[in-house]
């Protein structure tokens, strides 16, 4: 019996390192006080546009949140924050940007302004629709910087609501191209890229940012990989961090015909990824997701075998060193 104990505890030894050798040639979130940051991302949500728990949901993923299981989620969002130039910014305007603002300002940094500039990914509901707090009704904002494509950027000015925070003058329109970087200050720069998507109103960008030390990639919305001219693998390996579209789950989670409203599968982008190696996987923080989506959940067992397989999915408050 004795023999058997000590060998049980020498394999479980053997496993415990070997899961600590394969996490320390990657990159993790920091969970120290982002005073030891200097430029960095932090997470401001992680739902897909319409939130969690979602209108007139009698789903359980819904009522797990009503019954006190789950914690509300804000809309998908990161912040940019660089403590030395004392600038803060938003990569796209949520329907729970009242929120967001506030965590920039009262865990981060408090320069006085609401932002220093909101760089927009397309105009569906959950990525811009928060530029109606700057406006007359709500904040008064003057000249907020605003960062769009060629096509956002002229829905804005000739739709209203939107059109009237231009002519107010509360956001100030910046006009971006693809593939072009955006210096928004020392060693840190904002790279727009065109993806493909349900394009209504405007053109899609996910956007690259690259720090002083390291760069991440934001891709919350797309419709699939392969319509890409990019190759996703790729991009991936280039940067520490990628924060992709995982929307849906799998097929069949929805209760409609979901080829109308294409993204990657979680499934399907952690089955293009499954010869890569542990150190690519572990770049990838899933985000933007429906709330339907297992994944939304803070514990799932669903969850769980995609991070036993390396993945990683984006959790408010994470902050990512740049």
């Amino acid at each position: 019996m004795k023999i058997f104990q000590i060998s049980f505890l020498i394999c479980l030894l053997v496993v415990i390192n070997c899961d600590s050798a394969k996490d320390d040639s990657v990159t993790k979130p920091n969970t120290k006080k982002t005073q030891t940051l200097n430029q960095y991302i932090t997470v401001l949500g992680t739902a897909q546009d319409a939130g969690y728990p979602q209108i007139n949901c009698e789903k359980a993923c819904c009522k797990a949140y009503y019954n006190g299981y789950e914690d509300k989620k804000l809309v998908s969002c990161l912040g940019l924050v660089d403590l030395q130039s004392k600038q803060k910014w938003l990569l796209d305007a949520t329907p729970d940007i009242v929120a967001q603002t506030h965590i920039l300002k009262e865990e981060h940094l408090n320069n006085s302004k609401v932002v220093d500039g909101v760089f927009l990914t397309h105009a569906h509901m959950g990525h811009y629709t928060g530029l109606m707090n700057f406006g007359r009704e709500a904040l008064g904002g003057k000249s907020i910087p605003v960062y769009a494509m060629p096509r956002m950027k002229n829905y804005l000015e000739t739709n209203g609501p939107w059109s009237q925070l231009v002519a107010l003058n509360n956001i100030e329109l910046k006009k971006l191209q693809n593939d072009s970087a955006i210096i928004i200050s020392t060693s840190l720069k904002v790279i727009p890229l065109l993806v493909p998507h349900r394009d209504e109103y405007s053109e899609t960008v996910g956007y690259k940012i690259e720090g002083k030390n390291k760069s991440a990639l934001f891709i919350p919305d797309i419709d699939k990989w392969h319509k890409w001219e990019r190759n996703i693998i790729e991009e991936v390996k280039k940067v520490d961090y990628a924060f992709l579209d995982a929307s849906f789950f799998r097929d069949g989670e929805l209760e409609r015909d979901m080829s109308k409203i294409p993204h990657p599968f979680t499934t399907e982008t952690t089955t293009l990824f499954e010869k890569e190696s542990i150190a690519t996987k572990n770049k990838i923080h899933f985000i933007h997701f429906n709330h339907t989506n297992p994944a939304i959940r803070d514990s799932h067992h669903l969850k769980d075998s995609i991070q036993n397989l390396g993945f990683r999915f984006a959790k408010q408050g994470d902050n990512f060193e740049l």
